[in-house]
């Protein structure tokens, strides 16, 4: 069995490390490079990064920020907000990044997916689901609506049938957050963790709410997620990366354990 992912999520907003919940009132907690770095040698398996204003400000990525993280961790990293086009996703890769992650634009050029795949593989492009509850309608069978531009605009989109459609286009990975689990620590959500793990057949990165070592472990045996993206745990100093790890892996969850 291929081992399960920890993966720090690093919100960057105007160069520096941001956090909220449920994507609101966010504050400055630190440096993102800076961050990286200590998440690297603690352990971790990946580091994603967002540029949470990007496309709500209808501006570029930070590629200044990509590329001092890259001369500092040498694990895979993503990058993500404000990618629109082939040639923004081509600026990030040799800025460093391994990965590209698109949200906002994927939803309105669906065609990213396809051109980004095309272009530098679909390991390459990962599509990120910024993903609110509803109630169920004809539109929205899973009550679960795609929202984009940070958690400001509703999309009208089923979020199943999205990353059903994600995947077909070319993505080789989907990071599934919950808006509603975002920055909370009560877990993340099981129910559209689940929904979209058996929907398909790439490997589906958990997103918003983890709190504490088990909601990790649920995620993974629950959830059936490839991977774990933490925050506010790691962020405040809670918990270690090595201590995450250590505690999931106590649970029969294959782990990297040796760094």
């Amino acid at each position: 069995m291929l081992s399960k992912r920890i993966i720090p999520c690093l919100d960057v907003r105007n160069g520096k490390l941001t956090k909220g919940v449920k994507f609101q009132g966010n504050v400055d907690i630190g440096d993102p490079v800076e961050t990286a770095r200590m998440y690297y040698e603690q352990g971790a398996d990946e580091i994603v990064f967002y540029d949470i204003t990007a496309s709500s400000e209808g501006r570029g990525i930070f590629l200044d920020v990509v590329e001092r993280v890259a001369s500092q961790i040498f694990i895979p990293f993503s990058v993500g907000g404000g990618i629109n086009s082939v040639s923004d996703m081509r600026a990030v890769l040799v800025a460093g990044a391994e990965k590209v992650s698109v949200n906002s634009g994927a939803v309105k050029n669906p065609d990213i997916i396809s051109e980004g795949a095309a272009a530098f593989g679909s390991q390459c492009v990962v599509l990120g689901m910024d993903v609110k509850r509803v109630e169920k309608s004809a539109q929205i069978p899973s009550g679960f609506e795609v929202v984009i531009h940070g958690g400001r605009k509703y999309t009208g989109m089923d979020a199943i049938e999205w990353a059903k459609t994600g995947e077909a286009l070319g993505a080789g990975e989907i990071c599934l957050n919950s808006i509603d689990a975002d920055g909370t620590k009560d877990g993340y959500d099981l129910e559209l963790t689940r929904k979209v793990t058996k929907s398909v057949r790439i490997p589906v990165i958990a997103s918003g709410g983890a709190g504490n070592p088990q909601h990790m472990a649920d995620a993974f045996t629950q959830g059936k997620a490839s991977a774990a993206l933490i925050a506010s745990i790691v962020h405040y100093g809670e918990y270690t990366i090595r201590q995450l790890k250590e505690h999931i892996a106590g649970q029969g969850v294959p782990m990297r354990t040796i760094w």
